[in-house]
């Protein structure tokens, strides 16, 4: 006995009609008039009077009439019920996300997702680049937020923007007022690096080289914000991205100038697994980071 018999029987009764039933359920009139005897069989009784035109339904075919309807009830409201768990928004989003990304992106957003969505909430762990990409593979993280996402087969890549470079240097340096910096003149500062192993190091080492560049290399970190600091003392200068400095900036504890190399960027993406299928939760929070190309700080910092 199948959902599809029930359904046409109630119909065939609703209707009066083993055609119009028939016709309903896309079948023959044929198909559904035997239908209803392979139910007359299982059950062992008569469930409609067929030799009154047009047919009548017996006591017991009214009541069985009424049972089916209960059962096709509960099974749509079971339907309806499983379809909506499927695009529900609740849960949690497991977040891992490089340093100066999840400290000056990654929280603001944090929050907006969390008023559209109440039921849902996102956690979110700071971790070092390598480390990132670690936690998304073994399933730690749900999302990996981080620059220059790497090149793996068990990860899928969803780019977010570019991130302009700027010079950033002590508000008291002799730079520190220009309107744009040139590579030229970082030749022979003091310079303040990411630690040698990063891709955002090798790509601003790649860049010096083409452009000629010669800087004395005093000290290596693996974080915009330790290096902020070192340049805060005037232990140095750096190349970062521009976004990252706008507070102090503004606030005049550090001078971010435009670097005259157009094509230096820092890429920013969000990296999952590629054979983990993504839930609604998490396919929403990634559809809010994906509208950060449009947001205007976002635009700011390509500008």
């Amino acid at each position: 006995m199948h959902l599809e018999t029930l359904r046409m029987y109630c119909d065939v009764v609703r209707l009066r009609s083993f055609s119009r039933g028939a016709a309903l359920n896309l079948v023959s009139q044929s198909a559904a008039s035997q239908a209803v005897r392979q139910l007359e069989a299982q059950l062992g009784v008569s469930l409609v009077d067929r030799t009154k035109r047009p047919f009548v339904v017996t006591p017991e075919g009214q009541t069985f009439y009424e049972a089916c309807r209960g059962v096709l009830e509960v099974w749509e409201k079971a339907r309806s019920e499983v379809a909506a768990a499927k695009t529900r928004v609740d849960g949690t989003v497991r977040v891992a996300a490089i340093y100066s990304v999840g400290l000056h992106d990654v929280s603001r957003h944090m929050q907006r997702f969390m008023s559209m969505y109440p039921d849902a909430r996102v956690l979110l762990e700071c971790l070092h680049p390598h480390k990132v990409v670690e936690a998304v593979l073994s399933g730690e993280a749900d999302v990996g937020i981080m620059s220059y996402p790497p090149v793996n087969r068990a990860l899928s890549t969803v780019f977010l923007r570019a991130e302009a470079m700027a010079f950033v240097c002590h508000p008291n340096h002799r730079l520190a007022r220009r309107r744009l910096v040139l590579p030229a003149e970082l030749n022979g500062e003091t310079f303040v690096a990411f630690d040698a192993g990063l891709t955002i190091r090798k790509a601003i080492d790649r860049s010096f080289r083409q452009h000629n560049v010669k800087v004395n290399i005093a000290m290596e970190f693996d974080n915009i914000e330790t290096i902020k600091q070192a340049i805060m003392i005037a232990a140095g200068v750096s190349i970062l991205p521009r976004h990252t400095v706008q507070k102090e900036a503004s606030i005049r504890t550090l001078a971010a100038v435009p670097f005259a190399i157009p094509d230096l960027v820092r890429p920013v993406g969000l990296i999952h697994r590629k054979e983990k299928p993504l839930t609604p939760t998490v396919s929403r929070f990634i559809e809010l980071l994906r509208e950060t190309t449009a947001d205007p700080v976002a635009a700011g910092a390509r500008s």
